[in-house]
């Protein structure tokens, strides 16, 4: 069988759900919806992601996660959160982005290492 391409603007659905058909620009898809978000341990072992290759524990809350697919630049959102038993964390920052490579830090007021997830959304190369 040949692949080949479809070409559409907008998604509908027939409203079977709610009775309603519903439409979708395609250029929101391609735009608003996360290109990779991981669910990493406390030593970046990758425990479910999309679109992360690999993850490498860079020390103490230190973690750094490749995409599988670059960013066209660096100028991505990324967006996360971590816990850890009853303890509250959070990821304080990513430490630097680059198309290829998210960088983040966790922390309870220090350096922590704990499970972490992100959602990373910008345009992919």
């Amino acid at each position: 069988m040949a692949n080949g391409t479809i070409a559409f603007d907008t998604l509908s659905t027939s409203g079977q759900i709610s009775g309603t058909a519903k439409f979708l620009d395609t250029d929101y898809i391609a735009s608003g919806s996360a290109k990779a978000w991981v669910l990493g341990t406390n030593a970046a072992v990758l425990t479910n992601s999309f679109n992360i290759a690999s993850g490498t524990d860079q020390g103490t809350g230190f973690y750094d996660y490749a995409f599988t697919n670059n960013f066209s630049n660096a100028n991505y959102s990324a967006a996360g959160v971590c816990a850890e038993g009853a303890a509250n964390f959070m990821i304080s920052a990513v430490r630097s982005t680059s198309v290829s490579t998210q960088k983040i830090l966790t922390h309870a007021g220090s350096a922590a290492d704990v499970k972490n997830n992100s959602n990373i959304c910008g345009d992919l190369a």
